[in-house]
């Protein structure tokens, strides 16, 4: 009787570092785009708390790691360890994918291109010329930057904390107003960037009256858990569109995986597996 194969080696080690890491998709994501595309590696999650960011980098420096992704609280703290930055975490302020370049340690920011995905697929269908973003958080800067990117120069922040959006919008050369102005802004693209509406957090709240809503307008929710939001909800009865934060998730961690292995994953499968995992 033939003796069982060894399992294959992977021949390249990835993974997220955070804290905590409990509820993380990465894992799942990244090993099954591995798996689809039949590449011998393997991505594991490292809790890693503050205090043990800079020891966590020394470690990538030492240990054959060829990649990280960075979430919360590392995003912005993890940027002077590291031997440069992309545009595009320069522009947010913020570093979300370490990759290795001609021997340099290279943070990106990966969550401004999952923000602008889905709105670049509707530019042409869209007349979007103003935006506002509640929220004045990391996933904000991100948000902010990616609607620079996209030519939108009328972009209002409104947020519990004036001064957090005062020094938000000042950055990116939008306005801020207070939170209870929020509802006088005619906005055509509104961002939700806070956690209202989250599964465990806020799950039965919106940082809108449904009475916003009009046809036209387009509402997009950072959140994915739940799929749909109150807030996105709301503005579908009353027939305004809506993105929904797995479809930006799915197309960060895309540009991720691309950015790590110059192989691009199929989105409509990428979507199926999320849903599948987080939905049923």
């Amino acid at each position: 009787m033939p003796e069982p194969s060894a399992p294959a080696i992977p021949e390249k080690l990835y993974g997220v570092i955070g804290h905590p890491l409990t509820q993380t998709l990465s894992p799942l994501l990244h090993n099954w785009g591995f798996a689809r595309l039949g590449i011998h590696a393997a991505y594991l999650a490292f809790p890693t708390p503050p205090e043990r960011l800079e020891a966590f980098i020394r470690a990538v420096r030492a240990l054959p790691i060829a990649g990280v992704s960075i979430t919360i609280p590392h995003k912005e703290a993890v940027m002077p360890f590291l031997d440069g930055v992309s545009d595009a975490a320069k522009a947010a302020s913020a570093v979300n994918t370490l990759v290795w370049e001609d021997g340099r340690l290279m943070g990106h920011n990966t969550d401004l291109t999952g923000f602008v995905a889905p709105l670049l697929e509707r530019l042409e269908s869209l007349a979007l010329k103003r935006a506002l973003v509640l929220g004045a958080g990391g996933a904000a800067k991100a948000v902010l930057a990616g609607l620079e990117q996209l030519g939108i120069a009328d972009v209002v922040v409104a947020n519990r904390s004036l001064e957090r959006a005062e020094k938000l919008a000042a950055r990116f050369n939008a306005r801020a107003v207070a939170w209870e102005e929020r509802v006088d802004v005619c906005a055509d693209l509104v961002v939700n960037a806070t956690p209202m509406g989250m599964t465990g957090k806020a799950l039965d709240e919106s940082p809108l009256p449904p009475g916003y809503w009009k046809p036209g307008h387009v509402a997009y929710d950072l959140i994915y858990n739940p799929r749909e939001t109150l807030f996105l909800r709301q503005a579908r009865e009353a027939n305004a569109q809506t993105i929904d934060g797995l479809t930006m998730f799915a197309a960060q961690g895309a540009a991720q995986f691309k950015l790590w292995t110059g192989r691009d994953l199929p989105l409509d499968e990428v979507h199926e597996l999320l849903a599948r995992t987080l939905y049923t």
